[in-house]
């Protein structure tokens, strides 16, 4: 299978939803007959009137890691009760799982919820507050309001979940090349792509699950959940996809709107196609970063040139793909090398890992590579692998323009490969359709630029080396919205709430007081 599982991103577009019906007589002044009907209630209500039943959250976990976290007594844990589908909400419903640690600080000086969204498409949010909670504990943020996360529909613990491959599975696809462009190897890579689709609308629950996995429904699940939640108005932080989320609940909920921060923007101006491409050149700068970084000391495994860095780190992993490295029982191949190093590049943090790992390309070493790969995957210790790769791929399938030319599809790759060359297998590129051409429903949202009348202000935080979202993506939906831009001079993907005072300092002033930073503020990574 050829998914374009890390070159995918966009912003798109969903119409504002009626929460009540408006019911007027055509006439005004005209008797109503006391024979009348009532007008019909409205077919949300009770979703947006239910009770939450909060409990222990263990039950919630589906990682080892989250497992451990979920453990702890602070965190309290629910399930949200939404349509599958919106335009029938009599129809079946979609289980939301949603984890809250309450405001730290006096209960008088409590202002609301906040909920998060990590990104993806199909990252955890549960799994995110659970990790970010014990920093944000002291924070103004931990303090005034309580931290909520939740699980998108059909993402980790939600239900119904999307489930596309088996752990077996997994192991097949980590090693399957799709790296030729025959024919015949377009042919068999369509197949699998064929495959993967079909298996996703099996064991998912039906292509209803798959077709209302995007981020039109999603929004509305967030505006039931700021409902019973309690809150007049959303306050909301969204990192990388999370943005989407963000400026897609603004354009249908505008009124509802109290506090966005939106970290790591989707560029909402480009297509489908010139954002991959864009994606991949961000990674090449972050390649170029860290080669830079790593030429420093004399024992650099690209060298100590970083002009050549590209060119060698080819030379250590195209190998992989006719001889893949032995790791216990397991392979290291030239996929899950490209994904290792991809993974080592969101962070800067990282590159001390990545540049052992690269050494270990030259003495035949894949622990470290295999091991970021697994966690770019979510595979867990005991062999198990989350959903949030599967969620991707479906989400993106019905947010995003579709391919179905497999000239356009080939020229998609080969500016990819153009713009990072430290990821392009030597092959050439292959056009074969990727699985979303052979989905079982049809895209729900197009990328947009937002349009939002009515918006209060919002912040929006991008970082000018940021690899997965460029900088200039966040220039762009700052300026879709409205809203005020935060520069962050640094080497990684999104920042805010995570450690850095500058940054932070301003995030937690606009949250708490609404207060935004004056035009131009920078902060450094330092």
């Amino acid at each position: 299978m050829s998914p374009r599982r890390t070159l995918l991103s966009c912003v798109v577009f969903v119409s504002a939803f009626a929460i009540f019906a408006a019911c007027a007589p055509a006439n005004q002044n005209a008797a109503v007959p006391s024979t009348a009907a009532p007008a019909p209630p409205d077919p949300l209500q009770r979703f947006y009137t239910q009770q939450l039943s909060w409990g222990p959250c263990a039950d919630y976990a589906t990682s080892e890691s989250d497992s451990a976290r979920f453990a702890d007594e602070k965190f309290d844990c629910a399930r949200l009760e939404v349509p599958l589908d919106y335009a029938a909400p009599e129809g079946r419903t979609a289980s939301i799982a949603v984890l809250r640690q309450k405001a730290a600080g006096p209960p008088a000086q409590r202002i609301g919820s906040l909920l998060f969204n990590p990104g993806g498409p199909g990252g955890s949010g549960m799994g995110l507050v659970a990790s970010l909670a014990g920093q944000l504990t002291q924070s103004p943020a931990g303090q005034r309001f309580d931290l909520i996360g939740f699980d998108p529909r059909g993402v980790g613990a939600s239900t119904p979940a999307i489930d596309c491959l088996t752990d077996a599975d997994w192991a097949v696809e980590r090693a399957d090349l799709d790296v030729d462009p025959s024919p015949a190897g377009v042919e068999q890579s369509e197949a699998e792509n064929r495959q993967y689709a079909q298996w996703c609308t099996e064991r998912s629950g039906g292509p209803e699950v798959l077709a209302n996995a995007g981020t039109r429904d999603v929004v509305k699940d967030v505006d039931i959940l700021r409902a019973t939640l309690g809150d007049p108005k959303l306050n909301y932080v969204g990192f990388s996809y999370g943005t989407r989320i963000g400026s897609q609940y603004a354009e249908a909920f505008p009124q509802n709107v109290r506090a966005l921060v939106l970290d790591g923007a989707l560029d909402p101006t480009q297509t489908t196609i010139d954002r991959t491409v864009e994606q991949n050149a961000g990674f090449q700068l972050a390649f170029d970063a860290f080669a830079a970084d790593c030429a420093k000391s004399p024992t650099c495994p690209l060298g100590t040139d970083p002009s050549k860095a590209t060119a060698v780190f080819q030379a250590l992993a195209r190998p992989l793909i006719d001889k893949p490295i032995p790791v216990g029982n397991r392979i290291l191949s030239f996929p899950d090398a490209i994904t290792g190093t991809v993974q080592a590049l969101y962070a800067k943090a990282y590159w001390p890992v990545l540049t052992r790992g690269i050494a270990g390309l030259a003495t035949g070493d894949g622990r470290i590579l295999l091991a970021l790969g697994d966690q770019y995957y979510d595979r867990g210790q005991d062999g198990v692998y989350g959903n949030n790769n599967e969620a991707f791929i479906s989400i993106s399938c019905v947010d995003e323009e579709r391919i179905t030319d497999r000239a356009v599809q080939a020229d998609l790759i080969r500016r990819a490969n153009e713009a990072a060359p430290f990821r392009d297998d030597g092959r050439g590129a292959v056009g074969a359709l990727d699985p979303c051409a052979f989905w079982p429903a049809p895209p729900s949202s197009k990328p947009h630029v937002p349009h939002v009348e009515g918006l209060p202000a919002t912040l929006i935080v991008s970082t000018t080396g940021d690899p997965a979202t460029p900088y200039q993506a966040g220039v762009d939906l700052a300026k879709g919205l409205k809203g005020s831009l935060l520069t962050f001079e640094g080497n990684q993907h999104t920042v805010a709430l995570q450690g850095n005072r500058c940054i932070d300092a301003v995030v937690n002033a606009y949250l708490t007081d609404l207060k935004l930073p004056p035009d131009g503020t920078r902060c450094a990574d330092r």
